[in-house]
């Protein structure tokens, strides 16, 4: 195992700062990774981070992260945590723990946003907490 954690971002997560910043604040994502690198620094982590808004590279990547010797995966899946049950399969089929990720409370929007795949394989969940979400799950990721 090495002290690198994956940080998985899905769709859209590339707009943020634009997007919907009633829901999802004004960081962008790139603020939030700087944020991010500042932590894992302190916490002697390295920080390997990647946004996508195809669900298949999602998959490849949490594979590439079981044969890397991950410590962890912070995996903000964005609409896909509702959807996809490759990504449920793939979370399952690696021994790297995934933490899921919501810049939002999935469970106080939309009743199709309740159910999450993710959610089934992942060791935790952090939630609701805009950008500080990723922060908290690096911290989680940092104490496994």
């Amino acid at each position: 195992m090495t002290d690198t954690v994956f940080v998985l971002n899905g769709p859209n997560l590339n707009l943020l700062g634009t997007r919907e910043p009633e829901i999802y604040g004004s960081a962008t994502l790139a603020d939030i990774e700087a944020d991010l690198r500042g932590q894992a620094d302190t916490l002697g982590l390295a920080i390997d981070f990647r946004q996508t808004n195809h669900e298949g590279e999602l998959v490849d990547w949490l594979h590439e992260a079981q044969r890397e010797g991950a410590k962890a995966v912070l995996l903000n899946a964005a609409a896909y945590t509702h959807t996809s049950i490759a990504l449920l399969d793939a979370c399952r089929a690696i021994t790297v723990p995934v933490i899921e990720v919501h810049l939002s409370d999935p469970t106080t929007r939309e009743d199709f946003r309740h159910v999450s795949y993710v959610g089934m394989a992942a060791a935790d969940c952090v939630q609701g907490l805009g950008a500080r979400s990723y922060a908290v799950a690096l911290d989680k990721a940092a104490a496994l």
